[in-house]
């Protein structure tokens, strides 16, 4: 699974559309408006996909590593955000977009999300419909119902 990236047209920088093929794909969009229960409702609807695809995550980790996404998002100041989420091999992406131009790059924002321990890459870029942010991290293990129906591969 590869991270965003950015695609070149006819000599300007555009940001590609982010394309995520053959995997298991949720998304859902939130209003900014709902103040802290932005964040509680992302965390609990990504820990609920998560679990849905029979992995067992770090509530914690995940409760963390989606914080600081959507608070980021949030604090651009668009009117809601939307939040994507992928995996493959035991690994979850989550990428968050702010749907707000202009936001600003923050290096603080990258460190702190890598300092989380199940996080393997994050990132952000910035266009016109928006700054997305990123984080590819440990789902946590597969649990036995999905280990027993042969969807694990290797297992």
């Amino acid at each position: 699974m590869a991270p965003p990236e950015d695609a070149r047209d006819a000599g300007q920088r555009s940001r590609a559309r982010m394309a995520i093929r053959n995997r298991r794909v949720a998304n859902f969009s939130i209003r900014s408006e709902q103040g802290a229960w932005v964040t509680a409702k992302a965390v609990r609807r990504v820990l609920g996909i998560l679990e849905d695809w029979q992995y067992r995550p770090d509530g914690d980790g995940v409760r963390e590593i989606v914080t600081f996404l959507v608070r980021a998002a949030v604090a651009d100041g668009g009117r809601r955000v939307s939040i994507h989420v992928a995996d493959e091999d035991s690994m979850a992406l989550v990428t968050v977009l702010s749907h707000c131009a202009g936001a600003p790059d923050d290096d603080a924002l990258l460190r702190s999300i890598a300092e989380v321990s199940s996080v393997r890459s994050c990132g952000t870029d910035a266009a016109p419909d928006g700054r997305r942010v990123w984080a590819l991290f440990d789902a946590g293990p597969v649990t036995s119902q999905r280990r027993a129906a042969g969807a694990v591969p290797g297992l």
